[in-house]
């Protein structure tokens, strides 16, 4: 006879504001990332804002609706809210100085909870309903939520009926006997991606180029962003055959190649046939096809993320987008000088995956300008970084570069054949003064060519 858990669930079952008072002043709490970030205990919680003191929240990638709690707190008085990876919605939030940022690779995001000096804390999930197993779904946020719950001090499940079961390769979700308290939530609809803005003439060159290197049987990391969704489309109406996917994300153009019969996985070395991922954000079309879908496998993201298991894969093709990169071929794909704008997030570390990957290549893009709110242009390509830029992919690991004007590989390359090769990649208006820079910097030779 099955073993029934209905009544273990109703002696852990509390309201959201029980779970909320059971937070004593200098606790730290560990949210989900994603969709797995709690809405109702959140709310609760920062309404008791003048009952606590020095409260630490952390979590990744906040979605709508915003951080009850940071809003609730503008001085950080009682509530310190702090992200390792910065959406739209916690880049808001951390230029009105209610979110601070938390540096990690998000292959180390797991590891950051088993450290000596973290200290005990309350982990709160936002899951899917309990099955009959006593399972409950992390759905379509895996990422750090098993290794949290595993070593926090007090464990809360808040239920949302709206959220996908997403199939998992491995720490998927948490059995009851692991849960301290549950919350039925009020099932706030699940959040979707906007609509992706019209790709531009720069966005389609940059796609295109892109697509000429990658070879039948390829295994593809799809990075956020409009770039990334395009080249995705664009595989559809190719002749490339049985790819695969191993990404941290899963998102809408994944499904239209797998409809388009562009993705078996049948020639990877590792999860053969399946589609891993770590996470899916898109809209409607990607939940309801990742729900109860075999085909996907769900990992944590020191799985997912990390290079020495990504380089398994034969012919790695990871594509990635970036903000800005200078002449010595360092990449800042996170920060705009000192303001936080995302975060290192995987890009690290699938480019360094692709890198040890037999075949494989890893693609930073971006446009050679951006206008600012004034209407001046300015280069992408730079001399040095912005004063205060973060590093997020070093000169020693990245492998191509992609701009409208070309691709250009720096792997094995020499300072000089790097400035020349990005200096072609840059807008032709900025190309004389950075030729200037690059021999006042001295990494220029004078047999150099501009094309």
């Amino acid at each position: 006879m099955k073993k029934t858990y209905y009544s273990e669930y109703q002696q852990k079952l509390i309201t959201a504001d029980q779970a909320a008072r059971l937070i004593q002043p200098g606790a730290y709490i560990l949210y989900g990332s994603f969709l797995a970030r709690p809405n109702d205990f959140d709310n609760h919680l920062a309404q008791r804002v003048n009952e606590l003191a020095d409260i630490d929240i952390f979590y990744a990638a906040g979605l709508l609706p915003p951080l009850q709690t940071a809003i609730s707190d503008p001085s950080h008085t009682i509530f310190t809210c702090n992200s390792c990876y910065f959406t739209a919605v916690d880049r808001k939030m951390y230029d009105q100085g209610l979110l601070f940022y938390t540096p990690a690779n998000f292959s180390q995001a797991n590891e950051m909870f088993t450290l000596p000096y973290y200290p005990p804390y309350t982990c709160v999930i936002q899951v899917a309903p309990m099955d009959e197993h006593g399972f409950f779904s992390f759905g379509v946020s895996n990422t750090y939520c098993y290794e949290g719950a595993l070593q926090a001090a007090t464990v809360i499940v808040e239920v949302n009926q709206n959220i996908p079961r997403m199939p998992g390769g491995s720490e998927d979700g948490l059995h009851i006997s692991m849960v301290d308290y549950i919350i039925e939530g009020s099932n706030s609809p699940v959040f979707e991606l906007p609509p992706s803005p019209e790709p531009t003439e720069a966005d389609m060159r940059m796609a295109e180029l892109i697509l000429e290197e990658i070879p039948d049987h390829a295994c593809l990391q799809l990075g956020v962003g409009t770039l990334p969704n395009i080249l995705g489309n664009l595989l559809c109406d190719t002749d490339l055959a049985d790819l695969g996917i191993h990404s941290e994300m899963f998102c809408d153009s994944m499904v239209d190649l797998f409809e388009a019969g562009k993705i078996t996985g049948r020639y990877k070395t590792i999860d053969r046939g399946k589609i891993v991922a770590t996470f899916c954000l898109g809209t409607k079309k990607s939940y309801e096809f990742v729900d109860g879908n075999p085909l996907i496998a769900s990992h944590p993201c020191n799985y997912t993320n990390d290079a020495r298991v990504i380089s398994r894969n034969d012919n790695v093709m990871s594509i990635n987008n970036a903000i800005e990169i200078d002449l010595f071929s360092q990449v800042c794909a996170e920060s705009s000088g000192i303001r936080q704008i995302s975060g290192t997030g995987g890009q690290l570390d699938f480019v360094e995956g692709a890198w040890y990957s037999k075949g494989g290549k890893s693609f930073l893009c971006l446009t050679s300008t951006f206008t600012d709110k004034k209407g001046t242009v300015h280069s992408r390509i730079v001399p040095t970084l912005k004063t205060g830029s973060i590093v997020t992919t070093p000169r020693t690991l990245v492998d191509y570069v992609v701009t409208e004007y070309g691709m250009a590989q720096m792997k094995g390359q020499p300072t000089w054949s790097r400035a020349e090769k990005l200096i072609n990649l840059a807008h032709p208006d900025f190309r004389d003064d950075l030729i200037r820079q690059a021999q006042e910097m001295k990494i220029w030779r004078r047999t150099n060519k501009i094309e």
